[in-house]
């Protein structure tokens, strides 16, 4: 083992923002205390001590989860159509409507069996909710109802299609902000009883899930860690309909974190940057920062389950940044000359604590053999894994532990509606998740 995790550092040592060292993990066996060889993370700093019975004990309740926000630049309408031949050996495809209004995207897109998207379009509110300092979700739904028909519209006429040529339409129902999810359903039921199509709830972070396997022919079950403004969810996908949740954010969602220290450090004051969110505007400015300029202490550190936390990480960056702007006598208003070490180390931060917590996933996978024993798969998904610094560095360490990381293109990562249609896809192929839609509720969570 030593010398793939040599050749790994190596590797590390030449890239300025990926700076490693070991991780001794030693886990010892149910039976016995006879310790087992031991684990190496290549990504995350310091020790820690995994006993497999403290994982039976505090995994072991794992539950199932209940079936059925990074965002683009700008204000945008986004128009894409891939149309292929509608008919295959004489049989026409399956084609689904989906529509995503979960929180501050309006999206539809039309996809058929084969993961053909027909045609899509997204509208992004971001430089709405930046100018009020966050989603307000009153605004939110506003724009969701000002925006919904032109979208769904104009994805089905980049489809060239009408809506009685679709086989059903799927729509989010939960996780979201309730006002949006609203607006999506209230338009679904319009379209259903227009056309009487069947319709299809969608659990959003199931949806992003399951879009890895519109690119990649993937089998059940393998592990997904699912990363957004709202969740952070390490579940065990076993099948379009079965998730079982291993660890989830117990505070803080990543994406929330990443947007409240963008906001802290006013990054939006910066030339150039006044339209980008906060989470692309940290990966940005990283680049050029230090990663390790600022430590943290380990959260986390001592609790035996495969939960996360990323409150305590922006907590303690904002102490960085209030003591940074008190030695530098920065005025009310201005902008830290150093920001970028601070970005980087945050973003280095959410890295470290992404890899501890899904080394223990993994090793608790292995202990209950929850995966096959080779070709392991971890999807990662939901708008922060556009984050390409978290993906190389994921990318990495599931390589050490003989894992293939899958993880859809970044604009299928942040919400739209093809994930949407993709969900709606896997669920009718398979005669599964049908409802009606009248007297149905949306669910913040």
């Amino acid at each position: 083992m030593a010398a793939p995790i040599a050749r790994c550092l190596r590797h590390c040592a030449n890239k300025p923002n990926f700076l490693f060292a070991r991780l001794q993990c030693v886990s010892y066996s149910r039976s016995s205390d006879t310790c087992s060889p031991p684990f190496n993370n290549p990504i995350a700093f310091g020790s820690i001590t995994v006993c497999k019975r403290s994982l039976v004990r505090t995994c072991a309740k794992y539950r199932p989860m209940q079936s059925g926000c990074q965002t683009p630049t700008t204000n945008h309408m986004r128009c894409l159509s891939t149309s292929t031949e509608a008919t295959v050996s004489g049989n026409r495809k399956k084609r689904v409507l989906g529509i995503e209004t979960s929180c501050d995207d309006t999206g539809a897109a039309v996809v058929d069996d084969d993961g053909n998207i027909l045609g899509e379009a997204l509208h992004s509110q971001i430089r709405n909710h930046l100018e009020t300092g966050g989603i307000i979700p009153p605004i939110a739904r506003d724009l969701h109802k000002e925006h919904i028909d032109r979208v769904v519209t104009l994805a089905l006429e980049r489809a060239n299609l009408q809506l009685q040529d679709v086989d059903a339409i799927a729509t989010t129902v939960k996780p979201g902000l309730p006002l949006s999810l609203m607006v999506g359903l209230d338009y679904a039921r319009t379209l259903v009883k227009q056309s009487g199509l069947p319709f299809i709830p969608i659990h959003h972070m199931e949806a992003h899930a399951l879009t890895a396997r519109m690119i990649e022919p993937l089998e059940f079950p393998f592990l997904v860690l699912l990363l957004s403004g709202g969740h952070c969810l390490l579940a065990l996908a076993r099948d379009v309909d079965d998730f079982v949740l291993i660890g989830k954010n117990i505070d803080d969602a990543p994406g929330d974190a990443f947007d409240k220290t963008a906001r802290r450090l006013r990054l939006k004051d910066i030339a150039g940057f006044e339209a980008v969110s906060g989470g692309q505007a940290i990966e940005q400015l990283a680049k050029g920062g230090n990663p390790r300029a600022f430590d943290c202490t380990p959260i986390m550190s001592r609790h035996s389950d495969c939960n996360f936390s990323f409150a305590g990480i922006k907590t303690q960056l904002a102490t960085v940044i209030t003591k940074e702007e008190q030695r530098q006598n920065v005025q009310d208003g201005g902008v830290l000359p150093n920001m970028a070490d601070i970005c980087a180390s945050f973003q280095y931060q959410v890295l470290r604590h992404l890899a501890k917590r899904l080394q223990r996933g993994l090793l608790f996978c292995d202990l209950k053999k929850l995966l096959p024993s080779r070709n392991r798969t971890l999807v990662l998904s939901g708008g922060v894994a556009s984050n390409q610094f978290l993906r190389d560095g994921l990318e990495r360490m599931c390589a050490h532990y003989d894992c293939r990381l899958v993880a859809p293109p970044p604009p299928l990562c942040t919400d739209n509606g093809i994930m949407i249609a993709w969900n709606g896809i896997e669920k009718l192929k398979r005669g599964i998740g049908f409802a009606n839609p009248e007297g149905m509720r949306v669910e913040h969570r």
